[in-house]
């Protein structure tokens, strides 16, 4: 008897898997009811919904993460296939939705939270990314992708969700990985915007995309060696993992630890009480930092470090133009 419902039990759990390819996990997204109102319902073990939305489900919420848009709630109606994450190399994916699947491949990977993974096939609407076999690869945001190891500890972490940053952006340029931009307001930040990151915790570092991952998942306040080339010499710097504040669906200018957080074109969107006392209120819009015009979040991140005591930023209201400084 228990043999049989062993034989029972593995044959529907393959329902949707890799006999039927691709087919079956249009199946199972339509049966699961996975898209809903340019959002993603995806039934996940345990009886429960990773949920991408831009909007909050109506549903309790178990788990909310800020900067993917995602979140867990339960699943009332118990799918009883739920769609699992294989942490192995898969031979080939593709981009499913209810009625569709186009094979492709991941073109760059995700480098931490700013830039998303980048699919060779292209989707306006939000969709899956699965293998032949109907695992989770990744969600396909309008942004970009989502890579399986971002939603992997999501659905892992037990706590309040929280990334981990040691006070720089990075980018790969020619098999090497430059600092872009460094946090002015980080507490004895040691980088300087150019250093080449050589290796962290001497293992060696060759794309942003692996040592950003590393750096989000690290635990606050542990301790780390990263060796940097500056000006064609070798110096080794330690450094302490802090709490990340910015990033993906949020801001990420630095000022978000401050308690500022911007839309796309820079209008305050959030803010806390300590500036309300300034005077500064949602809606404003930041013109110029330290003297420089900024349009965007990333020109803001790339001319914020420049000052020596405070970093000046000018903010118009109704027309009418008032400075703020900030140390």
């Amino acid at each position: 008897m228990l043999r049989l419902f062993a034989l029972l039990s593995l044959f529907f759990l393959n329902l949707y898997s890799c006999h039927g390819g691709y087919s079956s996990c249009i199946a199972k997204i339509k049966d699961s009811n996975t898209l809903r109102d340019n959002s993603l319902y995806i039934p996940v073990k345990n009886h429960k919904l990773l949920v991408y939305s831009k909007r909050e489900p109506k549903e309790k919420i178990l788990k909310y993460d800020p900067f993917l848009s995602l979140y867990l709630i339960e699943d009332k109606n118990r799918f009883a296939y739920p769609f699992d994450i294989n942490m192995r190399l898969q031979l080939g994916t593709a981009l499913v939705d209810n009625k569709i699947a186009k094979e492709g491949k991941i073109l760059s990977n995700q480098v931490g939270l700013n830039h998303f993974a980048h699919y060779s096939e292209k989707q306006l609407q939000p969709a899956l990314i699965t293998s032949s076999c109907c695992s989770l690869e990744g969600i396909v945001t309008q942004r970009g992708v989502i890579q399986k190891e971002y939603i992997k500890r999501f659905l892992q972490k037990n706590t309040k969700v929280i990334y981990g940053d040691i006070g720089v952006r990075l980018k790969s340029i020619k098999g090497s990985v430059y600092v872009t931009a460094r946090d002015p307001f980080l507490e004895n930040n040691s980088f300087k915007k150019g250093d080449i990151i050589v290796s962290f915790d001497k293992k060696k570092v060759d794309n942003a995309a692996s040592l950003m991952q590393t750096i989000l998942f690290l635990k606050i306040g542990t301790l780390h060696d990263v060796v940097v080339k500056r000006s064609g010499k070798k110096i080794i710097l330690k450094v302490k993992s802090v709490k990340r504040y910015g990033g993906g669906f949020l801001s990420d200018t630095f000022l978000e630890q401050k308690g500022i957080y911007f839309d796309t074109s820079l209008h305050i969107v959030k803010l806390s009480k300590k500036f309300r006392a300034y005077g500064m209120q949602l809606g404003d819009q930041l013109l110029q930092v330290n003297g420089t015009t900024v349009k965007n979040q990333d020109e803001l991140l790339r001319y914020i470090e420049d000052f020596k005591d405070y970093s000046t930023l000018l903010f118009e209201r109704s027309k009418f133009q008032f400075f703020v400084n900030i140390k």
